[in-house]
């Protein structure tokens, strides 16, 4: 398969943790139910919303909250990577529990929400810091080899109709993504997936 033009630009940054102490199983629980609150919390209310209101919904304290993340920046960080390693890293699980036109359909929705926040956050995180701007910047490689990972084993499954060509995967991606910093896009771009799925699948399946 011919690799996918870069709709996502970035290159890949790596962080070398070696020798770094492994946090104990509630710390780790503690900054999963955080960064999932303030996910929910930035849908809902903006990047802009109060740390405290994050804290609250995830059941923890505001105390508990800054010594996982002591700046509103280090938290808006921490929810962009996390979207990106869950949108690269489900590419391969998907391919290994799933048929291939399945794993992909299912990225796609992945796709759509990591989308939704990116809509919220990346602008806050490149305002924030050189840092920030880095992290946004480097997101796009790794989600556009995932791309390339689910593309090639969908189009050598001989799951989708003749004809489909690597080319077509591109544009599906570019047509869902358009309009995705309107808040009301995450419900339509999932019908427009269903749609999508349907027009790959070989005629009368």
């Amino acid at each position: 398969m011919r690799r996918v033009p870069p709709f996502f630009k970035g290159r890949v940054v790596s962080v070398d943790n070696k020798g770094a102490r492994k946090p104990r199983a509630d710390s780790l629980r503690n900054r999963e139910q955080l960064l999932a609150a303030a996910k929910a919390a930035f849908a809902d209310a903006g990047a802009d919303v109060a740390l405290e209101e994050i804290a609250r919904r995830a059941g923890l304290g505001i105390g508990t909250f800054y010594r996982h993340f002591p700046t509103r920046d280090a938290l808006l960080a921490a929810v962009y990577q996390r979207e990106v390693e869950q949108l690269t890293t489900s590419a391969d699980r998907l391919l290994a529990e799933r048929p291939p036109l399945e794993a992909f359909e299912a990225w796609l929705h992945l796709l759509v929400d990591y989308l939704a926040t990116k809509r919220v956050v990346a602008p806050a995180l490149q305002a924030a810091s050189a840092e920030g701007a880095r992290l946004y910047a480097a997101s796009g490689a790794p989600v556009t080899d995932a791309l390339n990972r689910l593309g090639q084993k969908l189009l050598a499954s001989g799951a989708v109709r003749p004809g489909v060509q690597p080319e077509d995967l591109t544009r599906i991606i570019m047509g869902l993504s358009q309009g995705y910093d309107r808040p009301d896009w995450p419900p339509s771009a999932r019908r427009l997936i269903a749609i999508l799925i349907a027009g790959l699948r070989p005629a009368g399946t």
